[in-house]
């Protein structure tokens, strides 16, 4: 009885463990219907950061930062214990790991390693075929586009604020805001920044454009909507809402898509007011 290799931990992937696990992760998709990992996770996979635990042979991945990660096994190994062997290498104590799909075997798999439901959230989808209620921005409000290469402070500072209680979103900082400017995906006329009258910023609608894949038509997303706590206004995020799918019905789009937690009641009712129904669920598991 040969003993089974152990899994590897590094910071950077090289460019054919970058290819491996990005093909895992399609083969996963294929098979569940659901992609593995996060935009997040795959902006690590490509560019670095975090801990990437590698099984042999390409058969099962793990990516782990600040005691939060995911994982996925190749659909062709599972049950053979890879997925016990990348938890055991993430070590013990708290952990979090998100399932992306309610999936009844990833459910199964948490619970015999001794994890516990803890988040969900929600994908809701609206089409854009369906008018759009008039929600005027608040007086002394206006919305321009992003400049980069000038407004990324300002919108860290308001991000920082909207999303201070927010595990992910909240702690983003500038090589996370620029990593994503250089996605092929990132349109700044589409990224709305509300300003007051002396010009700063007070909230914003940044919108993300997914391009069609296979029988399945392009997404406009509701990708961050913010508002500074600091200079609240009534009504602005249900005004910047409207005002980012307006952008993208303009742009050709005809459904809309966005992320939101289930916990959050007041976010939930604005998108359903708009029109918002559920579509999808993630799941994060706690240890």
């Amino acid at each position: 009885m040969t003993s089974r290799q152990p899994i590897r931990a590094t910071d950077r992937l090289s460019s054919s463990e970058i290819d491996d696990v990005l093909a895992l992760a399609a083969a996963a998709a294929e098979a569940d219907g659901v992609y593995p990992l996060s935009e997040d996770v795959v902006l690590r996979v490509r560019n670095g950061g975090g801990t990437h635990h590698l099984a042999p042979g390409g058969v099962g991945y793990a990516f782990l930062e600040d005691g939060a990660g995911e994982l996925v096994v190749h659909p062709g190994h599972r049950r053979r214990g890879i997925g016990t062997d990348l938890l055991a290498a993430a070590g013990p104590g708290p952990l979090r790991f998100w399932a992306h799909g309610d999936d009844p075997g990833a459910a199964a798999f948490a619970e015999r390693a001794g994890f516990t439901r803890d988040r969900v959230l929600w994908q809701m989808r609206r089409s854009l075929l369906e008018p759009l209620p008039e929600i005027p921005l608040p007086e002394g409000v206006t919305v321009r586009g992003f400049r980069p290469g000038h407004d990324e402070q300002a919108w860290l500072g308001v991000n920082s604020r909207a999303f201070a209680h927010h595990p992910e979103q909240g702690r983003w900082t500038l090589d996370d805001l620029l990593a994503r400017e250089r996605e092929p995906w990132f349109d700044p006329a589409g990224f709305l920044l509300a300003v007051d009258v002396t010009g700063t910023l007070v909230g914003f609608h940044w919108t993300k454009v997914h391009p069609a894949e296979g029988t399945d038509p392009a997404l406009g997303e509701i990708y961050v909507l913010g508002v500074d706590p600091a200079g609240h206004r009534r009504g602005l995020g249900a005004a910047l809402s409207v005002e980012g799918l307006r952008h993208l019905a303009a742009a050709g789009l005809t459904r809309s898509n966005l992320y939101v937690d289930e916990s959050n009641a007041a976010a939930v009712a604005l998108y359903r007011r708009l029109g918002f129904t559920v579509f999808k669920t993630d799941i994060s598991y706690r240890r």
